[in-house]
């Protein structure tokens, strides 16, 4: 009898640790998100081309990063992941941020799995409103989606002849070479946002909040490091 008392005590033990550890991982999920957010910025931002991207965020009108979107499939394949997104304003200043997750499918002769890392550039109006009008959006269908401009092509998509509402930028670290985002949906993730901002909030509520907290600024930093670097 006693030693069942105690194999229950332990197990009560154990469940209100793993409970705990569990909410505090879920808790952290967001912030691991922005941290990887940042790092992949930097990491483009080394690239050779990354004024092209700086170009195109300059005079876009937002962001979204997802830091790792794992990709798998054999014929018929699929790809998701979890991200940030935030705006910037006509003082130039960010906000946000809002979470999203990502998915699509894609079909064709392939096998193998990647993990790539994904940033859209929102260019105009109608790609913010995509962002904000609801909880989910389609890419290519709500809102119209293009490879990224680089070089010549970057400088042009930046004199209001943009070719799309979002463009698209990914660096790739695995099999696959690229993604296919047309049909491609966005979530909003609120339960990341509401641990991030402490109560339930839509995109369109945090994206129209300031991005001034620490635990956001090492991305903002980097984003205006590209900037600076396009200039």
């Amino acid at each position: 009898m006693k030693k069942s008392l105690k194999t229950v005590a332990l197990l009560t033990v154990l469940a209100v640790f793993f409970c705990a550890t569990g909410t505090a991982w879920a808790e952290a999920a967001h912030e691991r998100r922005i941290r990887l957010a940042a790092q992949v910025l930097d990491e483009m931002a080394a690239q050779n081309d990354a004024g092209s991207l700086g170009d195109v965020i300059a005079s876009g009108r937002g962001v979204a990063i997802f830091p790792r979107v794992g990709k798998a499939g054999f014929i018929v394949g699929g790809m998701g992941g979890q991200g940030i997104v935030l705006l910037k304003g006509k003082n130039g200043k960010w906000t946000g941020p809002a979470f999203m997750g990502i998915a699509g499918a894609s079909f064709g002769l392939q096998i193998g799995a990647s993990e790539t890392a994904l940033v859209l550039v929102i260019t105009n109006e109608a790609g913010v409103r995509a962002f904000t009008g609801g909880n989910s959006l389609t890419l290519g269908g709500d809102v119209s989606i293009a490879a990224g401009p680089v070089g010549r092509d970057a400088k042009a998509a930046t004199d209001g002849r943009a070719a799309a509402a979002i463009y698209s930028y990914s660096m790739s670290k695995g099999l696959f070479a690229g993604l296919a985002l047309d049909g491609s949906q966005l979530n909003q993730n609120r339960d990341a946002s509401k641990a991030y901002w402490g109560q339930p909030l839509s995109a369109q509520a945090a994206l129209g909040k300031p991005a001034a907290d620490k635990r956001i600024k090492p991305v903002v930093n980097a984003l205006n490091r590209l900037v600076k670097k396009a200039q």
